[in-house]
């Protein structure tokens, strides 16, 4: 019963993840958090973390880890990670069909326009939502966010930011 629970809550966050994996971050979350309370806040906050961090899409990376978390095996990893990626290859498979067809459609390109903003709401919502109490807002974490964030804007190399930020959260926590 779990499994199948876990593969319809992912396939509904891959069904209704428009934007990329952050914008999915508020679906997963009311998802995991809210109604099946799987994982607390504090704990989707750190998967998400670790997420941002590990080789692949945030989402996916996040699928992988509840999936683990909820079912204690690795089936259930795949399980969610499949779900959470079938919607996303099944349109992409029927979108890449029918593109070269509608790419000049007036329809088509207001449709494309019209979800721009949507992605963007997404993801504001995803970042609010991640920002609490317990779970992200203390003194060190605004110094570290402040410091990363002006060495991205003189162009520092992310990795070396990633690395850093990894090592001033040991030494501050």
């Amino acid at each position: 019963m779990i499994y199948l629970k876990l593969f319809l809550s992912y396939l509904k966050i891959g069904f209704f993840g428009f934007g990329g994996g952050y914008a999915m971050i508020s679906l997963i979350y009311n998802e995991v958090v809210v109604q099946n309370r799987w994982l607390t806040a504090e704990e989707l906050a750190d998967v998400a973390a670790i997420s941002q961090m590990t080789p692949g899409p945030i989402a996916i990376n996040c699928a992988t880890y509840v999936g683990y978390t909820v079912t204690g095996n690795a089936l259930g990893s795949l399980l969610a990670t499949i779900a959470v990626c079938l919607p996303s290859l099944t349109l992409m498979l029927l979108a890449t069909k029918f593109y070269f067809k509608l790419r000049d459609n007036r329809q088509f390109k207001g449709a494309m326009s019209g979800m721009q903003p949507m992605m963007i709401g997404l993801i504001l919502s995803s970042a609010l939502m991640l920002f609490g109490d317990s779970t992200f807002i203390d003194w060190k974490s605004w110094i570290i966010f402040a410091a990363c964030f002006v060495a991205s804007v003189r162009k520092v190399n992310p990795i070396l930011l990633i690395v850093l930020s990894a090592v001033a959260g040991v030494v501050l926590y």
